[in-house]
């Protein structure tokens, strides 16, 4: 059997390795497992990976993933595409996270020997690319996975968060964006140069330096792959509003529940 990857769509380091792997052509065997539902915390699963995470990546007897599984959106609808350079980001808060599927994509890279843009070769151009990862799990992915749980996996299980924890988050997002554009971005076409590599990106509103980087990513996966790989995360404001989404199981809610107090 070739390679396997255990994923979600709804959790943008699944996305990530997906388009990632679609986008270079690497055969992979697809496993879904709803994270909603709680599937990753099934005895089936925590057989493949006693973490209870996605992604997770098996290589016949080699199994890798990382700490971190998340979902995350933001108001309106959440763009988390890569730019190609390892870069996902953590859904457990703002301190203490893991890139949860950069170790994936950087072992299909070296494996398949993608375009060397993609994980550059070079030493310092490797480094903006770790350099990048570490402040993206600090400073992005958590703040910005919150609001999918204030609108939706919150009410899912009843609970509300308190509006003075929503607006702290609104700040850091705001902060976290000019950080973005101005270190990162800058007046470069793409965060690491003039070719892309493998990040993250969210709703830009009001930034036309950032959603004119985000149109330049899409053009260069593909429209269609954007979409396929988003339109779930892209519904999931509209299924909570009807009231569609699986009820989690009790081992999920528990989690759920000890990740909702730690928001900051």
């Amino acid at each position: 059997m070739g390679l396997e990857l255990f994923l979600d769509l709804v959790s943008q380091p699944s996305r990530a390795v997906y388009i990632f792997a679609k986008k270079n052509g690497i055969p992979l065997e697809l496993r879904t497992v709803d994270l909603v539902k709680g599937q990753h915390k099934s005895k089936e699963f925590l057989q493949i990976n006693s973490l209870g995470k996605l992604p997770t990546l098996k290589d016949g007897d080699f199994i890798l993933t990382e700490r971190l599984t998340g979902v995350s959106t933001s108001q309106g609808g959440c763009w988390h595409i890569t730019e190609m350079r390892f870069s996902k980001c953590k859904a457990e808060g703002p301190a203490k996270s893991r890139c949860p599927s950069s170790a994936i994509l950087i072992y299909l890279s070296c494996k398949y020997q993608t375009p060397d843009h993609w994980y550059p070769s070079d030493l310092q151009a490797r480094a903006r690319v770790h350099e990048y990862l570490g402040w993206h799990a600090d400073c992005i992915r958590g703040t910005f996975g919150i609001p999918l749980w204030v609108q939706v996996l919150g009410p899912l299980i009843g609970v509300q968060v308190p509006e003075e924890k929503v607006e702290r988050n609104r700040t850091a997002m705001d902060q976290a964006l000019q950080w973005l554009e101005d270190k990162f971005l800058g007046d470069r076409p793409f965060l690491a140069g003039q070719q892309p590599v493998a990040l993250g990106y969210e709703l830009f509103e009001g930034r036309p330096r950032l959603a004119a980087w985000r149109g330049r990513v899409e053009a260069f996966l593909g429209a269609e792959l954007c979409q396929e790989a988003h339109s779930i995360i892209l519904s999931i404001l509209e299924q909570a509003a009807k009231k569609t989404l699986p009820t989690p199981s009790p081992e999920a809610y528990q989690a759920m529940l000890l990740r909702i107090a730690r928001i900051p």
